[in-house]
């Protein structure tokens, strides 16, 4: 592995530049800051008002969501998540880190969006709304002003039929997808990778969608449905690794989750910081979260990836500022992990060269930890997520245990203000996994609680 050549340079001299390389090969569990993260406000490709735009557009569609997925019309159509205290996890996780949390441990609910039951219920619904919106206004059928139920008509679903969507994913994005794509009326093909569970493909199916699966991982799928888009002009690809949709649809989120904190009178300023720990794939829905999360709570927010020992693609890319290129791969690592969400090799350039300045830092950790986990937060407040979506839950503690997460706090006046912190655990999927699916995950646990 050492004569493995990345970029002119061996392995052995990347190692020696970014000593952090030997745990990541090593797959030990590492915690990290990042060294370009600034406090003052920097220049980034996306401007505030394409969030505010992309607000704007779903609010057009609301009334078209309420009508198709009734499971809406409490929230008038809006797909939002709840945020809730756990206070009997919070209480669970000092016990198994053996430390004290200072602060409150929340967990904002994307495991439960409606519609596909993660955080690619944002991102990835969002591009085909605006998609399916750019068609019909084009094509002279359909006008801002509409009342956009109309789209839940048969004279739209034939128009959108003659168009197709294509998509590359490891399971919730090509989920959020085909779902949205199918009700509207589109053609969709989304190419799965291996990592991808079985009961997302069928449930694909089942909706009318069609699914390619690859032996391969992430990147293989992404690479395929991308040539097929570039083949069919009436073919849409969605591109997770590169699409400004996806990503201002994620940031929106950040504009929910301020109004959600303030109905629960839960401060963000620079006495009560607020601490958020995402899941990581890819990166585009973490990193679009956390963009519109910095466009917010400016300097008083401090955002973590977390990211499997296996997988740490957008670690690895930030820490050595490759980026897109190096992956796990070339150092070793199998990309292999029960958290299929965040099974990608090689993160997004795009996302990543957003992030460089405003990335708090990011830590992995072992399948292992996700299972345990996920039986605790089952245990201690009857919430079931999927693996993936557990990376997240161990951030207030890695943040406080850490050399590193120590010294950020120091470096950045943070120390005497954490026990009025906020923590928010990010829980990126879970509620449609299958209870026989979820049972099997519980008992790969090892908790006493």
């Amino acid at each position: 592995m050492n004569n493995n050549v990345i970029l002119g340079r061996t392995l052995t001299e990347w190692k020696l530049e970014f000593p952090l390389l030997n745990k990541l090969i090593s797959t030990q569990e590492v915690f990290w800051t990042n060294p370009k993260y600034k406090t003052s406000k920097n220049h980034v490709p996306i401007q505030e008002k394409e969030i505010l735009e992309a607000e704007e557009r779903l609010i057009r569609f609301a009334p078209y969501i309420a009508q198709a997925f009734p499971e809406t019309q409490d929230t008038g159509g809006l797909i939002e998540s709840s945020l809730v205290p756990i206070p009997d996890m919070q209480g669970y996780l000092e016990k198994y880190y053996d430390l004290k949390i200072l602060g409150r441990v929340l967990l904002k609910c994307d495991s439960h969006l409606p519609i596909s039951g993660s955080i690619k219920a944002r991102g990835g619904i969002y591009e085909v709304l605006k998609h399916a919106e750019d068609l019909a206004i084009k094509q002279g059928i359909m006008e801002l002003d509409d009342n956009y139920s109309i789209l839940n008509t048969l004279k739209f679903k034939e128009f959108f039929s003659g168009h197709s969507i294509a998509v590359g994913s490891t399971g919730n994005l090509g989920l959020s997808i085909g779902v949205i794509g199918a009700k509207l009326g589109f053609q969709v093909t989304v190419h799965m990778s291996s990592d991808a569970k079985s009961w997302k493909k069928e449930l694909l199916r089942s909706k009318g969608v069609q699914v390619v699966e690859y032996g391969s991982d992430y990147s293989k799928a992404v690479e395929e449905g991308r040539k097929q888009a570039e083949k069919d002009p009436n073919c849409h690809f969605v591109d997770d690794e590169n699409s400004r949709d996806l990503f201002v649809g994620y940031a929106v989120a950040a504009y929910r989750l301020k109004k959600q904190l303030d109905e629960m009178k839960i401060a963000v300023d620079s006495n009560h910081p607020l601490f958020v720990y995402l899941p990581c794939g890819v990166g585009g829905g973490p990193g679009g979260i956390t963009y519109g999360l910095k466009q917010v709570f400016k300097e008083n927010v401090h955002c973590f990836f977390a990211e499997p020992t296996h997988s740490p693609c957008m670690l690895l890319g930030l820490a050595t500022g490759l980026h897109d290129q190096i992956s796990v791969q070339d150092i070793g690592l199998d990309n292999k992990t029960e958290a299929d969400g965040l099974a990608v090799g090689r993160a997004s350039r795009f996302v990543g060269t957003v992030l460089e300045p405003i990335l708090s830092g990011a830590y992995t950790i072992k399948d292992e930890e996700l299972f345990s986990l996920l039986q605790a937060l089952n245990n201690a407040e009857n919430l079931r997520l999927e693996p993936s979506a557990l990376a997240g839950m161990p951030g207030p503690a890695r943040l406080l245990q850490a050399d590193a997460g120590l010294e950020y706090l120091k470096k950045f006046d943070l120390e005497n203000k954490m026990d009025q912190a906020s923590h928010i655990v990010w829980a990126t999927g879970g509620s449609l996994v299958p209870s026989e699916v979820m049972d099997q995950y519980l008992r790969k646990g090892t908790v006493d609680i």
